[in-house]
């Protein structure tokens, strides 16, 4: 053990330290499309309207709704499901719209199961800004896969997670899962 004076201590302790860096550019579109998302409209409007799924990682589209990765996730295979109508509360939902959006939940559960063999998910929708909504306007529900020891230090110590695997690699995993040509993400098991 190494005692220091106690002027010493106070001192080292009231030094602010630097922030650790981890440069994640990918980010900037984020932040960019929040300050600008209203000048550029909805960013599920915008997508179904689209042609470019693939560039959209947009995986299926229903009758009254899609399913589309989560550019910022939680998780690797994170999935948004939303109706095609903007709509942002729950009860303006049709009882078709919420159907499709059961239907599109229960397929990309099932593009999961076979592509990444999650433990478990979590399935949620906020509802309102104040909740988490990052675009309040237009309802989603949340599909967020997750494995026993994915949560590591590093949302703690670090304030960052860790995302191991691209979107484009796993929009190809899932997108074409249905047709059973899927490529299982192997993982290693935990001891």
């Amino acid at each position: 053990m190494v005692w220091l004076p106690l002027a010493k201590a106070r001192k080292i302790l009231q030094t602010p330290k630097s922030p650790k860096r981890l440069w994640a550019p990918w980010r900037i579109g984020y932040l960019v499309g929040t300050k600008n998302s209203s000048a550029r409209g909805c960013f599920f409007c915008r997508i179904q309207h689209s042609a470019l799924d693939a560039k959209n990682h947009l995986l299926t589209r229903g009758r009254r709704g899609f399913s589309v990765l989560n550019r910022f996730p939680y998780n690797n295979g994170h999935l948004l499901i939303a109706p095609y109508r903007h709509v942002g509360r729950l009860g303006s939902l049709t009882a078709e719209e919420w159907l499709d959006l059961l239907e599109l939940s229960k397929d990309g559960l099932q593009r999961l199961k076979r592509v990444m063999s999650p433990h478990g998910y979590n399935l949620g929708i906020n509802l309102g800004r104040s909740a988490g909504a990052g675009i309040p306007g237009h309802l989603h529900l949340h599909i967020v896969p997750r494995w026993v020891g994915d949560t590591n230090f590093m949302p703690i110590i670090a304030e960052m997670k860790v995302i191991s695997q691209s979107l484009d690699s796993a929009y190809s995993s899932l997108k074409w899962s249905r047709k059973g040509h899927a490529k299982k993400v192997r993982r290693k098991p935990r001891h």
